[in-house]
């Protein structure tokens, strides 16, 4: 192990259960116990990435905290990760202090949205990362532990804690862990880094500022358009003309778009131009269009246009379960950010 000038202050401990209650009564982990970031493993974790303690992977444009590979290490540890998911969590740091996504806006407001990591390409595999079967739920290491220190560097590099400068109404799980991987594998289409620039083969890291998600059931008909027509009432609940928003197809969905020969982009198109309503239905139903408040009859969709729609492919092939997942002031205001990983 290299000797490393850190700078975080150094604090002792009898034991790891000492360590876990006075980091809990200071505030510095989400509700659950952590792994104690000892010197000996905050090196290791730091050496991952190839740089030095002090060396910046990302400043928050608005408040201007820094955040250094010895910072990420510590909180890594913290949440459980591996050494080496430190490129990972590097990209996804690179993109979520990115100007346009907005990370300050999205920690503190009241929507209560949260850091969605999707990962790309081979690292994904080499981490064995989850992109099937309960993509979204416990029971993966590296999904779990990337997503949990990107909450933790929220809350004790960017000291936004719930109830302090965190003031969510209602909140949602996603703030505790939310990472995936996408199924390259089974899908059909170009991945989601690629459609974002990303060159073919490359690993990389998309965060998107994710509000809770709605879960879509669609099991009696096998047209790409019935199935997709069940994604329309919840488009509805989020208003109008909205900038971004990522649907999520399962495998038994996407099982009927390969087999009627969709293209990725037709799922967008066709959102577009079916989910809308009158201006008037529109602030009837309290989602006023902007410019115009007072209604008409003019057709509004609601995605402004049929790129908003961002779409990944994951989940497990028993049950046909989709998902939508708006996003922080329908992406107006914050941005979805894809990064390359550096390997």
């Amino acid at each position: 192990m290299i000797n490393m000038p850190f700078t975080s202050d150094a604090i002792e401990v009898d034991d790891a259960l000492q360590a876990i209650e006075l980091y809990a009564e200071r505030g510095w982990t989400d509700g659950l116990p952590i792994v104690p970031p000892t010197e000996g493993l905050v090196a290791r974790f730091v050496e991952a990435l190839d740089v030095a303690p002090d060396t910046v992977l990302g400043v928050e444009p608005t408040k201007g905290a820094v955040i250094t590979a010895e910072k990420a290490a510590i909180n890594a540890v913290m949440a459980g990760c591996r050494p080496e998911y430190m490129p990972v969590l590097a990209a996804a740091i690179d993109a979520m202090t990115a100007p346009e996504f907005g990370l300050h806006g999205i920690s503190v407001s009241t929507m209560g949205s949260a850091v969605l990591l999707i990962v790309n390409g081979p690292i994904a595999t080499e981490l064995e990362m989850n992109s099937g079967v309960s993509v979204f739920g416990p029971g993966n290491r590296a999904n779990a532990s990337i997503g949990r220190a990107i909450r933790l560097i929220i809350i004790n590099v960017l000291g936004t804690r719930a109830g302090d400068l965190d003031k969510a109404t209602v909140g949602h799980p996603g703030k505790y862990a939310w990472c995936i991987a996408e199924n390259e594998e089974l899908s059909p289409w170009v991945p989601v880094h690629e459609t974002r620039g990303i060159p073919a083969g490359t690993s990389a890291v998309t965060v998107a500022p994710g509000l809770g998600p709605f879960q879509i059931g669609q099991h009696h008909d096998d047209s790409p358009e019935r199935i997709l027509d069940a994604f329309i009432d919840p488009l509805f609940a989020m208003g109008p003309l909205m900038t971004e928003a990522l649907i999520l197809l399962c495998p038994e969905h996407l099982e009927h778009f390969r087999e009627a020969g969709w293209e990725k982009k037709q799922v967008g198109q066709y959102l577009h131009e079916n989910a809308r309503r009158s201006a008037t239905e529109w602030t009837t139903a309290g989602r006023p269009v902007p410019g115009s408040e007072d209604g008409g009859d003019e057709s509004v969709s609601a995605l402004i246009s049929p790129e908003s729609l961002v779409t990944v492919v994951a989940g497990g092939g028993g049950g046909a379960w989709s998902q939508i997942i708006p996003t922080w002031t329908h992406g107006a205001r914050a941005k979805i950010v894809t990064k390359p990983v550096s390997v």
